[in-house]
């Protein structure tokens, strides 16, 4: 770091590791309801009578806005600032899961579960540790965008068992009490710590070496793009990336990520083990050793986006994710069996390993647009959540059994490792790669 001006006190701590960590905590505070679906699809179904295609539908809806509303938050962040629509996203996030408690109709869960809920984990989606990365961090982009992203795992890695115990007793209300609960307690943090951009803390970017200093004006001053309305850039923004091969590549590819991560395991894996005989506290301590592993992986997902080709990491991740699902049928019974756990240890690795690499194509490829681009992409990646979580209920439904979706979301996986390692270098982006990749 360099040298404090005199009459200054040193700086033991670049700001933007404060900001990194709030953010981190803002990711475990809204990740409650991430963990919740597949643990009270069965307390609803039992109380209610609603079929997995019903409830299905209402995690679509939410996917869909979670991704959808993704490109447009970034945005927003660039207009408003990361502190106000992360403070907003919370609130919805906490509303929508203490409204939960007082449904009694499908529509309504519909409402809180599809709509507001939808909304608030959009605006906190994976383009939040994108737009942190990018704002903040010149140095170590994809490291922190893996601890971020790691974040999200952490957050269903604490929050699950609660709901699954509570989920049985006393019951699903007291559960989506805690969800609220967890994502309104952070939002204090985040009005006292999160700082919009380094020019707020009168700082330069971390691992910025340009000498000059920061001009105050900086900190009250949006950049031109900033000012613009939200919605407008963000639309403009994917007018650009679509005449660009590599970003319909990313999207086929994220869209299948989402598809075998949220919309198939995360909502259905719980209720095909309950098929085969294992309990729904038994299950969703599985998931949990996901979300354990799931950090570990993303944090060195990011570690080796930082120094080696994440076209090529993102082949082997699809790839290796696609031979778990195979496997899952022939796997999957009453008792936990050593190779189940082999299972959830490589699938947690994998579950979103591929984030890091992702954002650093796009920021590769689109420079100072990669934000939004990456908010785009997410939404792909949440549209084939939405699909595969109604897909997989309406199969269940149909078979009474999940078999057929586990080996189409296998063969899915593949297609989606030769997209990724057919991904060309742009060496022409706006701006050079900061997620280095070894030629």
């Amino acid at each position: 770091m360099q040298e404090a001006p005199p009459g200054r006190p040193r700086r033991r701590l670049h700001p933007a590791w404060v900001v990194a960590a709030v953010a981190f905590l803002a990711l475990v505070g809204a990740a409650g309801f991430r963990a919740a679906p597949g643990v009270l699809m069965v307390p609803l179904q039992q109380e209610f009578g609603w079929s997995t295609t019903v409830l299905s539908a209402a995690v679509s809806i939410n996917l869909v806005l979670f991704g959808l509303t993704a490109p447009f938050a970034a945005a927003l962040m660039e207009r408003f600032g990361i502190r106000a629509v992360t403070a907003t996203a919370l609130v919805l996030i906490g509303a929508g899961s203490a409204l939960t408690v007082l449904v009694n109709q499908s529509w309504q869960i519909l409402l809180t579960w599809g709509l507001l809920i939808g909304l608030g984990t959009g605006s906190m989606a994976l383009v939040f540790a994108a737009t942190i990365a990018n704002t903040w961090f010149v140095k170590s982009r994809g490291l922190v965008i893996g601890i971020l992203t790691a974040g999200s795992a952490a957050g269903q890695l604490v929050f699950l068992p609660f709901i699954a115990v509570l989920a049985q007793d006393p019951g699903w209300r007291q559960a989506s009490l805690l969800i609220a609960a967890g994502a309104l307690a952070v939002v204090p943090l985040v009005l006292k710590f999160l700082k919009n951009s380094p020019a707020d803390a009168g700082v330069l970017p971390y691992g910025e070496t340009a000498p000059e200093p920061v001009p105050a004006r900086q900190a009250t001053t949006p950049e031109p793009a900033a000012r613009s309305n939200a919605a407008v850039r963000a639309l403009q923004v994917l007018r650009r990336a679509s005449r660009v091969r590599t970003f319909w590549a990313l999207v086929a590819g994220f869209a299948i990520c989402g598809a075998t991560t949220n919309g198939l395991i995360g909502t259905h894996f719980i209720p095909s083990a309950h098929d085969h005989g294992m309990t729904e506290t038994t299950a969703a301590g599985l998931l949990a050793v996901v979300g354990i592993f799931d950090i570990v992986g993303t944090i060195a997902s990011g570690w080796l986006t930082d120094r080696f080709n994440p076209r090529i990491l993102l082949a082997v991740y699809y790839q290796f994710r696609g031979i778990g699902l195979l496997v899952l049928p022939l796997l999957l019974s009453a008792e936990v069996q050593p190779s189940m756990i082999v299972f959830v240890v490589i699938y947690g690795l994998d579950w979103v390993a591929t984030v890091p690499p992702t954002a650093a194509i796009c920021r590769e490829t689109f420079g100072a647009d990669g934000s939004v681009v990456f908010g785009w992409v997410f939404a792909a990646h949440q549209l084939g959540a939405a699909a595969a979580a109604l897909g997989a209920g309406a199969i269940r439904d149909a078979t009474g059994q999940y078999t057929y979706a586990w080996f189409g979301a296998a063969a899915m996986c593949t297609i989606a490792a030769v997209i990724s390692a057919t991904i060309r270098r742009h060496s022409g982006s706006r701006e050079p790669a900061t997620a280095g990749t070894p030629a």
